[in-house]
């Protein structure tokens, strides 16, 4: 698969000393021969699961968005990188798209690299699971996975038909049907955007959830050791990220702005946990919407995100 260089243009520092090096120059077409040992871009490009949610459409723009925001960042060292291209969700056929996904990620799992998932909406999150599951199988009922989602919202909406809304829900009815542990810690809750109904849901389904205004970086210390121990126990990790947790005024162009959030800081911090416990499988990041950004700042804020996830797997 050849890469798009449209959207992989950036600064060149010719004739500057020494190591110059910007992500758009290291990225490497797609050949699931080589990948081992590297970070494989996938971009799901899909608004079909924020329109069934009754969300702000938008979001299907952002994997070529974020990678424009990535081209030109430095990189260190010499990390292996390569883009595999686009799943696009087409008129209106959201459970293909995610099935396709799911093959996708499935195959660069199994070629041994890592698959870091660009989105399009929070439905993002049930095709990456299904790229897992068909990976690791039946393993997950001996090796639990941690779904890890750094999010406003709970998703677990239990509904008929999917949407950016019922993700999680629909990942806790997979692992039911296989026998596996539904292990879901969704951090950065807001109290103001879910029902009680979900509430219940969350408890009854016995997910750990911290809320965002007790996500204080006064107590980040406190923060990484409990995240340590939630880690602790599992084999493998998935780690999702709505830009939607953040502050609005640090990330406007998403689908569903934070009036409260949790700050950049916190989250950065808390996902280099997660990078250093060498128990991250895959990643995704969604709802970003660039209809709404401002000036490129959530594109250039998810980039951030997503640096370290591409570019190095461990400090």
């Amino acid at each position: 698969m050849t890469i798009d260089r449209t959207v992989w243009q950036g600064r060149v520092d010719t004739g500057e000393a020494g190591p110059t090096l910007r992500l758009h120059q290291v990225l490497r077409d797609y050949d699931v021969s080589q990948v081992a040992g590297g970070a494989v871009v996938l971009g799901f490009c899909s608004d079909e699961g924020v329109r069934r949610n009754h969300g702000r459409q938008g979001a299907v723009a952002g994997p070529d968005m974020l990678r424009r925001a990535l081209a030109s960042l430095p990189v260190q060292g010499t990390p292996a990188v390569f883009d595999g291209g686009n799943i696009v969700c087409a008129d209106g056929r959201l459970e293909a798209a995610q099935a396709a996904l799911g093959h996708r990620v499935a195959e660069v799992l199994a070629a041994g690299a890592r698959p870091v998932v660009l989105g399009g909406g929070h439905e993002i999150a049930y095709g990456t699971f299904l790229g897992v599951a068909e990976h690791f199988g039946d393993r997950l009922r001996d090796e639990p996975i941690l779904i890890l989602n750094f999010d406003a919202h709970f998703d677990l909406r239990a509904q008929p038909t999917a949407s950016s809304g019922t993700p999680f829900w629909q990942i806790s009815q997979w692992l039911a049907g296989h026998q596996a542990p539904f292990r879901y810690a969704c951090l950065g809750v807001s109290r103001y955007s879910n029902t009680d109904a979900l509430f219940e849901r969350a408890a009854a389904l016995q997910v750990t959830y911290w809320l965002d205004d007790a996500m204080l970086a006064h107590h980040l210390s406190q923060m990484c050791e409990r995240l340590e121990a939630m880690l602790d126990p599992v084999s493998h990790v998935y780690l999702t990220i709505d830009m939607d947790v953040l502050p609005g005024e640090k990330a406007p162009g998403v689908s569903a702005p934070a009036a409260h959030g949790v700050a950049l800081e916190v989250v950065e911090a808390l996902i280099g946990v997660v990078r250093r416990s060498g128990k991250l499988r895959v990643a995704d990041i969604a709802e970003y919407n660039p209809t709404y950004d401002r000036d490129g700042l959530t594109a250039r804020v998810g980039a951030r995100l997503l640096h370290p996830l591409i570019t190095q797997f461990q400090d």
